[in-house]
Order: structure tokens, then C-alpha cells, then sequence
């Protein structure tokens, strides 16, 4: 008898050992079983999202190729007698090899008075970066108008008795960036935004 109990004791730490085996083995529970596990989706650009409109990855506008073509009557009034991407300044203007516009104003015998653009693609995250930096550090008045975001800024120059400035307006994948100094013709900005984007 003494040898059966000691058989079946041994049966039973056996079975014991390898329950605790196996459970050690199984994997951790979840704290809630039904749970979906996450999924990672990359966030949709605003900038492509419209009221009423699909969400869509398609910039709805193209860089402009013409300097002059972008702009209304009245503005191009205002820059009248300022040569336009004159190679004497020594700045490549124009259509850029990576797709990009470079338009300056500026007389190269001039100081100071200025105004240059650039017209380029840059994605949401960078902009936004770009912006938010601007506004954060910079103190720059960054505001929503027309479907993007403006970021804008002047200051006196260090030198002569005039304005300096820039103004950035961020939309659909195209970032339009423009500093001037004693040359900003009214609705500029807004000239370029309404021929792009109507």
C-alpha cells in the first residue's frame, strides 16, 4: 500500500510539473482579448482635404513656369522698371532644373530694393516644421486664408530706412516663399495663390 501512494503521489507531482511546464510556455494574456490590434496609418494631408471634396494625394495646382504669367495687371503695374531675373545679380532665375521657380525684382545697380520667390514642392511634414519654427522662434504671424497656411513677418533694415520682409504660404504640396526688402506690391501674394489655385 505504502508503494502505491507513493506511485500515485509521484503520478501527480508528475502531472503538476508538466501543467506548470506548459503554462510557462503559453503566452502572455491580453488585458482585453477582443481588442483589434493596432494599425499604423500615416495621417492624410490637410492641405488635400477640401469641404465636400475626397481626400485625394493629387496636388490640385502646378509650379508655375513665368514669372509674369502668375501675376494680375495691377501688380505688375506696381513692379514696372524693375528687371526681372537679370543675370547681373548673379542669381540663376527662372524655371529651376529640380522644378522649382526663382522669380527676383531687383535692379542690380540697386542696394537694397528687392523682392524674390520661390515657388517649390515641399511636403506637409517639412513645411509644417518650417512654419511652426518660424512662428515659435521667429515671431512670425502664421494664419489659415485660401484652403493653406501664410506665415508672414517685417522688420526694419539694418542698414537703410526701409522694410524688409518675408511671407510664406504653404498649400498642396507647393511651398511659395518670398522676401523682399522696400518692394512689396499690394495682393502679391494673393496674385500667385489665386493663379495656381483659382
Amino acid at each position: 500500500m505504502p508503494d502505491r501512494r507513493v506511485r500515485v503521489a509521484a503520478a501527480a507531482a508528475s502531472a503538476v510539473l508538466a501543467l506548470a511546464t506548459l503554462v510557462a510556455c503559453a503566452p502572455e494574456p491580453t488585458a482585453n482579448p477582443t481588442t483589434t490590434p493596432e494599425v499604423s496609418v500615416s495621417p492624410t494631408p490637410i492641405a488635400t482635404i477640401t469641404p465636400g471634396a475626397t481626400p485625394s494625394s493629387t496636388p490640385t495646382a502646378a509650379i508655375p513656369t513665368d514669372c509674369e504669367e502668375m501675376l494680375t495687371d495691377a501688380v505688375l503695374a506696381e513692379l514696372e522698371g524693375t528687371p526681372l531675373n537679370d543675370p547681373d545679380t548673379g542669381i540663376d532665375g527662372g524655371e529651376q532644373a529640380d522644378g522649382s521657380l526663382v522669380c527676383l525684382w531687383r535692379d542690380p545697380a540697386a542696394d537694397t530694393t528687392y523682392l524674390m520667390t520661390t515657388i517649390s514642392a515641399m511636403s506637409r511634414g517639412p513645411a509644417l516644421d518650417l512654419l511652426n519654427q518660424l512662428a515659435d522662434e521667429e515671431d512670425y504671424e502664421c494664419y489659415t486664408p485660401d484652403g493653406g497656411t501664410r506665415c508672414e513677418k517685417t522688420w526694419e533694415n539694418e542698414t537703410y530706412p526701409v522694410i524688409d520682409g518675408r511671407t510664406l504660404f504653404w498649400r498642396d504640396g507647393i511651398l511659395i516663399d518670398t522676401r523682399f526688402s522696400n518692394l512689396a506690391p499690394p495682393g502679391y501674394t494673393a496674385a500667385i495663390v489665386e493663379s495656381m489655385w483659382g
